[in-house]
C-alpha cells in the first residue's frame, strides 16, 4: 500500500486538530479543577500531549524540510523541559506548604 502526500497532510491536519482539542480540554481543566496540584497536572498534560500533537502534525504538513527539523527540535525541547518544570513547580509548592482540596471540602 502506497501512502500519498495528500494522506500524510491529512494525517498531519488530524494530529493538529487533536492537539488543539487536548489544549482546549487542558485549559478547561485548569479553570474547573479545584486546587493547585490538579491544575498543574492539567497544564503539564496540555504541554506534553497537546503541544506534541500540534508539533508532530505540523512536521507532517510541512514535509521533511529544514522547517520540520526546527519543529522537531522544538518538540524535543518541550518534551524534555515541560515535565521537569512541572515537577519542580509542584515540589516547590509542596515544600512551601500549599495544601490540596479534598472532595468533601466546600
Amino acid at each position: 500500500m502506497n501512502i500519498g502526500p495528500d494522506t500524510v497532510v491529512l494525517i498531519g491536519e488530524l494530529m493538529v486538530l487533536a492537539g488543539v482539542g487536548f489544549c482546549v480540554i487542558g485549559g478547561i481543566g485548569m479553570l474547573r479543577l479545584p486546587d493547585f496540584y490538579t491544575r498543574t497536572h492539567a497544564a503539564s498534560l496540555t504541554d506534553g500531549i497537546g503541544a506534541g500533537l500540534v508539533l508532530w502534525g505540523l512536521i507532517l504538513i510541512s514535509g521533511f524540510t529544514l522547517t520540520s527539523v526546527k519543529l522537531l527540535m522544538v518538540a524535543v525541547l518541550i518534551l524534555v523541559t515541560s515535565p521537569t518544570a512541572s515537577h519542580a513547580l509542584v515540589k516547590a509548592a509542596y515544600a512551601a506548604g500549599v495544601g490540596w482540596k479534598r472532595g468533601d471540602d466546600p
